[in-house]
């Protein structure tokens, strides 16, 4: 049997090995690689979908598709990949990404070889991340993509783009070290030595003080990349300064290596652990799905607006997470599972949707500030409804991709810790903000120095129809998601 999963993990670096050998190839013919590379990755993530969804090992706490090569035997280290119904989605959705991103990104001239090589490591890294089976290769994966992002940000950021790369790097390098020690831990406290996960999550190897301070080290690590309010001052920065394809990345992919992270160590490695700490989570939680939605409507810089938004949107995960780790009833349980992975797959569409779109109006207008706009929706009206479309997803209306997620979530926090239910505040804020957001930009009187705006091209159209289309449809039928997802989740329960 083909392995497919090591196909699609490789697929991008090998397409980052070819541009490299083709040193002075043209910018068209690099960019044609990369999104060649890219839409073959995505290929190779359907068929492991299709595989995974017909696949009775994805029923259960095991994993489908394995693949194992001896690495390091000696240490009880090895290449061992794999998916569940957690991991699945999240590689799909980041294949998605990537290609989409190689297509908007596909005008850049300064130095496309050296951008789009970047692109294709990065997306290696983070399939990686997400179908690694060994602690040590999830390690690489986790690392490997920090650097990518750093050089993406410094080399085709903006105006103060040096200062937001080192922000970003050292940030995240110190908040991974904890999770290097906790790595260490998991492995000396079990009875064989051993890196692979899924024996930690068959038989959590720590107990008592050890497992509480693993679990703390893996939160603070988590906590960071997600990022949870007070560790998210280098979102902001990171975020303003990245170039559109840097941000929706940033955004769409990586954010989630926090929260898949929360669920695939911290909750199934250290359970009993996280249950005595997850009102503790469930506050950072609810703190920084507040306060993200707070920031965010105090904002006068819309790509600034939508970095707090993130915030606030991946604190409706933390929320779910904690949730499923203090509750004792199965059907809660799963029921917060669902809803969080099904809010990071709900949130790379519509969040990296907004991105682009603001990626855009910036490429026009060379501004994102919102009072220096007003009335584009009659200027460019592809431009002005995908935005419209995207933000009420975002702000979680009813029919749009949030709502499913959210309410799920929102439904577990009720039954089981009502006095968290406040959380949902932040919709209220969030929707008050895009309101506010799309009544500048696009609404009222028409700016005359924008009257000669061109709208979406076919490159640009290109690039957000499937986000809408995935967006609407993940809205108003998750259930072809929720049915992978929910083998996973409802085994965990029990």
């Amino acid at each position: 049997m083909l392995p497919i999963v090591s196909l699609t993990l490789f697929l991008p670096l090998l397409g980052a090995i070819v541009i490299m050998c083709h040193r002075n190839a043209a910018a068209e013919k690099v960019h044609k690689i990369g999104i060649i590379t890219s839409a073959l990755t995505l290929l190779g993530a359907i068929w492991m979908w299709v595989r995974g969804v017909a696949d009775p090992d994805m029923a259960g706490k095991g994993f489908a598709q394995v693949e194992q090569i001896d690495w390091m035997p000696s240490i009880g280290a090895a290449y061992r990949v794999g998916v569940d119904g957690i991991s699945l989605p999240l590689v799909l959705l980041t294949a998605l990404l990537f290609l989409l991103t190689l297509i908007y990104s596909s005008k850049v001239r300064k130095q496309p070889q050296a951008f789009v090589v970047l692109m294709l490591i990065l997306e290696t890294a983070a399939i990686g991340t997400f179908t690694a089976l060994d602690a040590i290769l999830f390690y690489v994966f986790f690392e490997v993509s920090l650097v990518s992002m750093y050089f993406m940000i410094a080399g085709w950021g903006h105006e103060d783009r040096q200062r937001a790369a080192q922000m970003f790097f050292i940030y995240t390098l110190l908040g991974s070290l904890p999770l290097l020690l906790a790595i260490l831990g998991l492995y000396l406290g079990g009875e064989t030595h051993t890196f692979d996960m899924r024996v930690w999550i068959e038989n959590p190897p720590l107990e008592g003080g050890a497992a509480m301070l693993a679990l703390i080290a893996m939160l603070f690590t988590f906590a960071v990349k997600t990022p949870v309010f007070p560790f998210h001052t280098w979102l902001p920065a990171a975020h303003v300064q990245a170039p559109a394809a840097g941000s929706v990345i940033l955004a769409g992919v990586m954010l989630k290596f926090g929260t898949y992270g929360l669920i695939r160590f911290a909750l199934q490695m250290t359970p009993e652990a996280f249950r005595e700490a997850g009102v503790v989570v469930l506050i950072f939680g609810v703190v920084a799905a507040l306060y993200g939605a707070f920031a965010a409507l105090a904002q006068t810089d819309l790509k600034r607006l939508i970095a707090y938004t993130s915030v606030n949107h991946m604190g409706y995960v933390i929320v779910g997470v904690a949730i499923a780790a203090l509750t004792l009833d199965p059907e809660i349980r799963a029921i917060a599972l669902d809803g969080s992975v099904l809010q990071m797959v709900s949130h790379g569409l519509v969040t990296g949707a907004l991105f682009f779109l603001v990626g855009m109006l910036q490429d026009r207008a060379q501004t994102r500030e919102m009072d220096q706009f007003g009335g584009l929706l009659k200027t460019v009206p592809l431009l002005g409804w995908s935005f419209v479309l995207a933000a009420f997803a975002s702000l979680g209306l009813p029919g749009l991709a949030h709502f499913p997620a959210e309410f799920q979530i929102f439904l577990a926090t009720l039954r089981e810790e009502p006095w968290a239910v406040i959380v949902i505040l932040g919709i209220v804020i969030t929707a008050g903000l895009y309101l506010k957001a799309i009544s500048q930009v696009f609404l009222g009187a028409s700016n005359e120095k924008w009257k000669t705006m061109p709208d979406l091209d076919r490159r640009e159209l290109l690039t957000l129809g499937p986000l809408l289309f995935f967006i609407i449809v993940l809205g108003i039928a998750p259930s072809w998601v929720l049915d992978v997802v929910h083998q996973t989740t409802i085994a965990l329960a029990f």
